[in-house]
């Protein structure tokens, strides 16, 4: 009767180990998860400070239209860089206007509102704010510049850059399709003792 008691507890002791293995491993799958959540956020692209100075929902179509209503307002615009180009004054960008996502980023989408023009008052190096880069800024409506564009006058609105991000570059995609050739097409005849060309 001892050894039926003593066997008893000795099976309870090992299913007790096992579940707390088990809570052990669900514990550490779920700091691991919150860990990647926080990494994947990142730091956010706004600045505390100038986060209340953003006035959200001006367009480029508002601004090109009645830039005197809208100077001197602050936007927070995105877009991919068309130009860049180092100036005595700084450091100038066309944009390719594109919406931008929850994160801030441009969207990779083929809709665009417009161009916008940048002045950064720095240098930066243009090798790496390259055309195609995704970039994302912060700055000061200080109202229009009417540059050719091919054959027509375009009305560009003019920021005066507070903050600048870069996006990373993201590792291209490459869709690789098979083609299966399907009866009476496929270019195979089957007869023994083996496949052939016809």
């Amino acid at each position: 009767m001892f050894l039926k008691f003593y066997f008893i507890l000795f099976q309870d002791m090992v299913l007790c180990q096992k579940r707390n293995k088990k809570v052990r491993k669900v514990n550490k799958f779920i700091w691991i998860f919150v860990i990647f959540l926080l990494f994947s956020c990142g730091a956010p692209i706004v600045p505390p400070e100038l986060k209340k100075e953003i006035v959200p929902n001006i367009t480029i179509s508002q601004v090109q239209k009645k830039p005197q209503l809208f100077k001197g307002k602050t936007v927070m615009w995105g877009g991919e860089v068309l130009k860049s180009i180092n100036k005595k004054e700084g450091t100038l960008f066309e944009v390719l206007a594109l919406p931008l996502d929850r994160r801030g980023r441009p969207k990779q989408v083929d809709k665009s509102e417009g161009r916008f023009l940048i002045l950064y008052k720095d240098y930066l190096d243009v090798a790496i704010y390259a055309p195609g880069r995704k970039i994302t800024v912060i700055g000061e409506i200080k109202g229009i510049k009417k540059l050719p564009l091919g054959e027509i006058q375009y009305t560009y609105p003019f920021l005066e850059a507070k903050k600048i991000h870069l996006w990373e570059l993201r590792p291209e995609r490459v869709d690789i399709y098979h083609y299966w050739f399907t009866y009476p097409n496929y270019p195979l005849w089957y007869g023994p003792p083996y496949w052939y060309w016809p």
